[in-house]
């Protein structure tokens, strides 16, 4: 993988780490019942994907 394909990992993961809290915040802050459960198992999910691009942006 080259140092630029690396890079855009990093970006890519920190773009979704981004979301991902922004999610939260919103679901804790705004919503109730069943659609705040949903809000957060959505942001929760999203750190498969961020996981698997900071491992990738490391190798």
């Amino acid at each position: 993988m080259s140092s630029l394909d690396k890079m855009w990992a990093s970006f890519i993961a920190i773009g979704l780490m981004i979301v991902a809290s922004l999610l939260i915040t919103y679901a804790r802050t705004r919503t109730t019942g069943a659609l705040r459960v949903i809000l957060s198992v959505i942001s929760f999910l999203l750190f498969i994907p961020i996981l698997v691009y900071m491992m990738a942006s490391m190798l």
